[in-house]
């Protein structure tokens, strides 16, 4: 494997299909010490597109664990203005973000997950303003991820560390399709594809889907004006962008006060900075009236005690078991990859452009049609070789859209 030349590669798949960065467009990028090479090429490949100015904002893990293990109580209730409102600024002078991820999946496994929770929450509250301009699709922004030593520890635990960060880096590539041979023009095949999915359930506007599996047999109804996504979405100005690199899914939205029945995870989910996992739900007229965990308990009653939002449901996504992530037959410990291994479901906000005309909407009338509001939006996996998948139109004609966990056309 080349590595330099597969993160040239990444970079561009970045700048270009990511973010479709424009000349005289500013970007962000948001990363820690161990995003800097790629982060470097990033930058490189931005000024070629000719942006304004490229920020690099840095974050180092080591400094979050020592703000948690020596802050004042205090300062877990408070988030800087300052931070928020420069942020605002940037976006309204046309920057856009760019997210690299080198996650360490436990980071906060030894920190208190009160303090996480009320962190957490305090940084939402103080960031929902600027939230709006990446919900609505002013802002374009983009995710990527690359290894990190605990990651790559995490998901190969039986190999030496240079072994699991060469392995990891490989089905990163992999799954981004950068390891083809022009993961630009890939990625284009591969959104057309995504495409033909979303288009027809757009057009069939189903009334609601029924998912059956191991531990699952839920109703969700989608929400009045509900639009699939899939792929590339478009900004405000009309131009493409992908949010996520790698992305599987076409989404929707459900209807909040119409989910019923119980939902089991199929997949570990690192939160806060903890793995919760064999976990699971039971909703009813929309709300997780109970749910249990084996491990991790803790870490996500206090996530879901963020709002009153926090326990209804924003997303439902569709992800094939036969896709490229799924076929790694990898945990990839980080959610990023593995919502796109799998078909999911996320507690909390949902996406405003996921509804018929969601970025003009207040959020007063996208409430009243069934989308939810919350400070979090928290994505969990439950899909697989055994999920069933019915949907049903207004007039209770079904259609079987998964079958053995893969659609059925």
């Amino acid at each position: 494997m080349d590595l330099n030349k597969n993160l040239e590669k990444y970079a561009e798949l970045a700048v270009r299909t990511g973010i479709n960065l424009k000349e005289g467009e500013g970007l962000i990028i948001a990363g820690n010490l161990d995003t800097l090479p790629l982060a470097r090429k990033v930058m490189e490949k931005a000024y070629e597109a000719g942006a304004k100015h490229v920020e690099f904002q840095f974050n180092d893990d080591e400094m979050i664990l020592i703000r948690y293990n020596k802050g004042k109580d205090f300062v877990f209730d408070n988030y800087p203005k300052w931070k928020v409102d420069a942020l605002e600024a940037m976006y309204k002078d046309n920057y856009h973000h760019l997210f690299i991820n080198a996650p360490d999946p436990e980071l906060l496994k030894n920190i208190d997950g009160k303090l996480v929770a009320r962190s957490q929450k305090a940084a939402s509250l103080a960031s929902a303003p600027i939230m709006q301009y990446r919900m609505t699709g002013f802002t374009k922004w983009t995710i990527i991820a690359m290894p990190s030593l605990p990651w790559a520890r995490s998901v190969f635990p039986e190999l030496s560390d240079a072994e699991a960060i060469e392995k990891l880096w490989e089905k990163v590539f992999e799954a981004t399709r950068v390891d083809q041979e022009d993961p630009i023009k890939a990625w284009e095949e591969h959104d057309k594809n995504l495409k033909k999915y979303k288009s027809y359930l757009n057009e069939k506007q189903f009334d609601k889907l029924v998912l059956k599996g191991p531990g699952t047999d839920l109703e969700v109804y989608l929400a009045e004006g509900h639009l699939w996504m899939g792929g590339s979405k478009e900004s405000q100005k009309g131009d493409s962008y992908v949010a996520n690199i790698p992305t599987e899914e076409v989404f929707t939205t459900p209807h909040r006060l119409k989910v019923n029945g119980k939902i089991k995870a199929t997949k570990p989910l690192s939160l806060n900075g903890k793995l919760v996992d064999n976990f699971g739900f039971e909703f009813k007229d929309g709300k997780a009236v109970d749910f249990y965990a084996e491990k991790g308990y803790e870490v996500l009653e206090k996530h879901m005690e963020n709002d009153e939002g926090a326990r209804f449901l924003g997303e439902i996504a569709l992800v094939p078991d036969d896709s490229p992530i799924s076929n790694t037959g990898i945990l990839f410990n980080n959610t990023l990859f593995d919502e796109n291994a799998s078909c999911h479901v996320a507690l909390g906000r949902a996406y405003a452009y996921a509804m018929r005309d969601g970025s003009k909407s207040t959020q007063e009338e996208l409430s009243e049609r069934g989308a939810n509001y919350s400070l979090i939006h928290t994505d969990f996996m439950v899909g697989g070789p055994e999920l069933e998948i019915t949907a049903y139109e207004k007039d209770g004609t079904q259609v079987k859209l998964f079958e053995k966990g893969n659609w059925t056309f």
